[in-house]
């Protein structure tokens, strides 16, 4: 049998976002590869920071990362297929890896005769080269909900549309967003595993299709000062045994089940906790600010792009939650189990969520409850949110606010561009 390609590249995501892996020659790729498990000690500086599950003080050991062949699909470079591999440690899967969460989060989800649907709304950049660095695209014309080439002059978000197509990761749509030069890109609604191995997967494709062409793609949240920044809105439903929709319920007032509300309220309940998880970057608090319409407030409401949980029109067999706050620098493997998470919260305490928004939530909201203002700040409230630690990852919480809380006191070290233009001419 001809093998149908030559090499294999398998990726998994890893507690900052990124993604590692090897190339395989097809032929030896069966029994997938070994990596260091102090990988999750790394900062994006490779500075590693100790903790204990990463045992950066124990020696250094192996992780294993396995695979299934019948899971490699065609990639985007030549003669390579592409596939998201699982991580594990002494045969079980390694708590430090946010695809193993997840996983452990949908079997939570299927206890209770449950199947988890979801998708994934991103939001990118595209910058062209200056001098040593970058610089926003110049569209003239652009506008929200464009398309063509006015929108898109490089031809770039046309070729990553292609390759999506091609390798079986169908956007369900593409435009251009709210500021020149961003993009909203919308993957297929499919079950919760696929539509997070799907959304880490292109997200790695479409940056390494720009930088091909000469060009940056960022989902960073807030690469401009002056715009709209890049959200990951992660879109759920819940599927019964018979393939019903428990979110509806067609004899409610609002189309929604009692299921769905306490989805609604344990995402409300934990809206400080989860922050640090779905806003993991310094960067990301520029965009969680009031009147950004970006996951700020604790609040819910019927198609209401200023609340944090919005409930879409849809009902019946189409009703989902969409949850606006991750940051779209954040791992889509994590931003889905930390919001899967916080919802089954609200659904074992059986918790209810509070009066629905009405008001603007630009000039004027109906909660004073608000994500914490800062990086440091919102990592102090996870840790001392022991409740929802307990039911997501101890070991993952643990690495993570090491290798955060250290990041954090880099920048909080670090003299910046605007303190030198602000203060260096008058002092």
């Amino acid at each position: 049998m001809v093998n149908p390609f030559e090499r294999v590249r398998y990726l998994w995501p890893d507690h900052l976002g990124l993604a590692r892996g090897k190339y395989l020659p097809y032929d030896h790729a069966g029994s997938g590869a070994n990596h260091c498990v102090s990988t999750f000690a790394l900062q994006l500086n490779r500075e590693m920071i100790p903790h204990e599950g990463a045992a950066v003080l124990g020696g250094l050991p192996d992780l294993q990362a396995d695979f299934n062949l019948d899971d490699v699909r065609r990639g985007w470079e030549p003669n390579t297929g592409v596939v998201v591999a699982d991580v594990f440690r002494d045969g079980q899967p390694l708590e430090l890896a946010p695809r193993s969460i997840l996983k452990r989060i949908l079997g939570e989800w299927g206890e209770r005769g449950l199947t988890v649907n979801a998708g994934v709304e991103l939001e990118a950049y595209l910058f062209e080269p200056d001098g040593d660095g970058w610089k926003p695209i110049r569209t003239p014309g652009s506008h929200v909900y464009g398309t063509g080439p006015m929108q898109d002059p490089s031809g770039t978000i046309d070729e990553i549309m292609e390759i999506s197509n091609a390798i079986r990761m169908p956007l369900e749509s593409v435009n251009s967003e709210y500021d020149d030069g961003q993009f909203e890109l919308t993957l297929h609604y499919t079950d919760a595993l696929t539509a997070a191995d799907d959304a880490f997967l292109f997200k790695q494709m479409a940056r390494e299709v720009a930088a091909s062409r000469g060009v940056l793609l960022t989902f960073l949240g807030k690469p401009h000062s002056d715009r709209g920044g890049n959200g990951l809105h992660v879109n759920f439903s819940l599927l019964d045994q018979s393939g019903f929709n428990a979110l509806g319920d067609p004899v409610s007032d609002d189309g929604l089940s009692d299921l769905a509300r306490h989805c609604i309220a344990g995402l409300i309940d934990k809206h400080r906790t989860i922050a640090a998880l779905l806003a993991p970057t310094v960067n990301a608090y520029k965009r969680l600010v009031p009147g950004q319409l970006a996951g700020c407030w604790a609040n819910w409401g019927y198609d209401h792009r200023g609340t944090t949980v919005r409930i879409p029109p849809s009902r019946g067999a189409a009703t989902r939650i969409e949850h606006r706050m991750a940051d779209c620098a954040s791992s889509p493997h994590l931003a889905m189990a930390v919001v899967l998470a916080a919802a089954l919260h609200g659904v074992r305490r059986e918790l209810q969520p509070p009066a629905v928004e009405t008001l603007d939530c630009i000039e004027n909201v109906g909660t004073d409850v608000c994500v914490p203002p800062d990086l440091g700040s919102a990592l102090d409230v996870l840790a001392a949110d022991t409740e929802f630690v307990e039911a997501f990852s101890p070991v993952f919480v643990d690495g993570f606010l090491a290798v955060k809380r250290a990041e954090w006191e880099r920048f909080s070290r670090w003299t910046t561009d605007w303190e030198l233009n602000e203060y260096l001419p008058y002092y």
